[in-house]
């Protein structure tokens, strides 16, 4: 499975983002992140959406196609960004010590993202365990990236166990 990025162009109307995630679906393929940048217009006035997914290598091609075929506008793909991954596991107040501040750490690097979180808070004022899963465009940032986990954690008195697994493209 490849991790690519897609930038499209889409309309500033209902259903638009449903003609890029459908061939997504219907090709196998799991979103990871989509940012919308409202706020911003391409040259065309059209609102630019970035959807991150990993996919079959064989079949992106044939998902660029299909997101063409419903008269979507595709500004760049197959950017392979994030190529080593790994899960974490966190437990403490992760919620009443800024979840987003901690998420925000490490999708401010430019080099790794958080592409997928579970959380489970078994009672309040208890502390909680997040599952957390990073991605990151090389092995070598996958670290740095851990490594700056680990320090916000520690400032935050968050218990970090590491790595539950990684992987590589």
């Amino acid at each position: 499975m490849a991790i690519i990025s897609i930038v499209v162009e889409l309309k500033d109307q209902p259903g638009q983002l449903l003609k890029v995630i459908e061939p997504i679906s219907k090709l196998g393929g799991n979103i990871l992140s989509i940012i919308h940048q409202r706020d911003k217009r391409t040259p065309l006035g059209r609102i630019p959406v970035e959807v991150s997914l990993q996919i079959d290598e064989k079949k992106v091609e044939e998902l660029i196609e299909s997101i063409k075929g419903h008269g979507i506008i595709v500004r760049s793909y197959n950017e392979v960004r994030l190529l080593a991954t790994t899960s974490i596991l966190l437990v403490g107040h992760i919620i009443h010590t800024d979840l987003g501040d901690t998420i925000n750490s490490i999708d401010k690097t430019g080099y790794a993202e958080v592409v997928e979180m579970h959380i489970s808070m078994p009672h309040l004022n208890e502390p909680s365990t997040a599952m957390v899963t990073i991605s990151a465009t090389g092995k070598e940032k996958l670290r740095e990236a851990i490594n700056l986990l680990r320090e916000v954690c520690n400032k935050k008195n968050i218990l970090m166990i590491e790595p539950l697994n990684e992987e590589s493209t």
